[in-house]
């Protein structure tokens, strides 16, 4: 048996199972990372985020040689224990448990480069929470269609990368957008081959108010449930409304979800258009568990 240090962080209520292991010596198995985030007989949480340096592992060092900087990897895997490329709300969670821990320091209004599967993500410290750089994101071309628990009818999901899969839909009202049951999984057709993260949105009425468009959002996510926010997915639903608005919408988005707020922003770059998340990032406590 392993006795194991742990701290429960969240992010607009998508909460997170955070444990230390600077040099690597840690091997969790799927199935022991699906113990600590089960919500009866473990922790509990959205997924599970190990703090390791990255030239411990080997996807880590293939981001070290791209960018040297990246000390840390975000080691990030879903509730069933299944791994996952990125996560928006985790990765700011991450930081404030590396500055917590002492492990990093990142004084207000400066970067830290963080390492994933998904490739590097910087990440910016505001006087109130994070902003996560998500970096380019892609429509992948997809439209599938979406049934769901107490939708009456499949409606067209958009297909949207950024840095991991996202299905979007659109609804027509707060009330259709509560009358779905998403403790199933929403099939889409066709399945794509890694799976989706499926956010159903409304725009708000007025859309736009101050330059700064508004939307509501529920979402299931591949390997966790339905979970009271997703960041990648707010960045995503932000992206979708904006491309179905066509070209006067803003960019500058206020997502609302099941657990508070998030901001999306889209930032032109030399390299193409970058999506930006930033939202709270809370520690809630720590203790020690035996797997």
């Amino acid at each position: 048996m392993t006795t194991l240090r742990f701290t429960k962080g969240h992010g607009t209520g998508n909460d997170f199972v955070l444990v230390s292991d600077p040099d690597g010596a840690l091997s969790l198995t799927p199935a022991q990372r699906a113990a600590l985030a089960d919500r009866r007989f473990g922790v509990g949480g959205d997924g599970v985020i190990r703090a390791v340096r990255s030239q411990h592992l080997p996807a880590g060092r293939a981001v070290l040689e791209h960018e040297p900087d990246a000390e840390w990897f975000m080691d990030y895997t879903n509730a069933d224990g299944s791994p996952a490329e990125m996560c928006g709300n985790g990765i700011r969670v991450f930081v404030r448990y590396l500055l917590e821990e002492g492990l990093a320091e990142l004084p207000h209004g400066q970067s830290i480069a963080i390492a994933t599967r998904a490739g590097i993500v910087d990440v910016h410290r505001l006087s109130s929470g994070f902003a996560a750089d998500l970096g380019r994101w892609r429509l992948d071309g997809t439209e599938p269609l979406v049934r769901a628990r107490g939708l009456s009818v499949a409606r067209p999901g958009l297909g949207i990368g950024v840095g991991n899969p996202h299905v979007v839909v659109a609804l027509a009202s707060d009330e259709e957008l509560d009358a779905l049951d998403l403790g199933q999984a929403p099939h889409l057709d066709p399945t794509p081959t890694a799976g989706a993260n499926v956010e159903f949105v409304v725009p708000a009425d007025p859309l736009v108010v101050d330059g700064v468009g508004r939307i509501r959002m529920r979402v299931h996510e591949r390997g966790s449930g339905e979970t009271l926010s997703c960041g990648t997915g707010a960045a995503a639903a932000a992206l979708a409304v904006r491309h179905w608005a066509g070209t006067s919408a803003p960019s500058s988005w206020q997502v609302t979800v099941p657990g508070g707020v998030l901001g999306v922003r889209m930032i032109p770059t030399e390299g193409g258009e970058h999506v930006t998340l930033s939202g709270p990032a809370e520690l809630v406590y720590s203790g020690e568990i035996t797997l």
